[in-house]
């Protein structure tokens, strides 16, 4: 079972194996069970990084971008 993968369902706020929901209301996969349950954290923490990060940022300056 090493190469199991675990889902988060995010319509059932539960973990699931392979089998299970499909996956447009899934996050993952991940590779332990644990890492799911964590799933929507991770995702929030995610999203915090790249809303802060000026490569990704269109409403922050960068090279080549004015600020008038």
């Amino acid at each position: 079972m090493a190469d199991a993968k675990f889902y988060y369902c995010i319509r059932h706020h539960t973990v699931e194996g392979e089998e299970g929901c499909k996956a447009i209301d899934r996050l993952g996969p991940y590779s332990t069970r644990e890492e799911a349950e964590h799933a929507l954290e991770l995702a929030q923490e995610r999203n915090e990084r790249w809303d802060n990060d000026p490569e990704w940022n269109d409403d922050a300056p960068g090279p080549g971008r004015s600020t008038t």
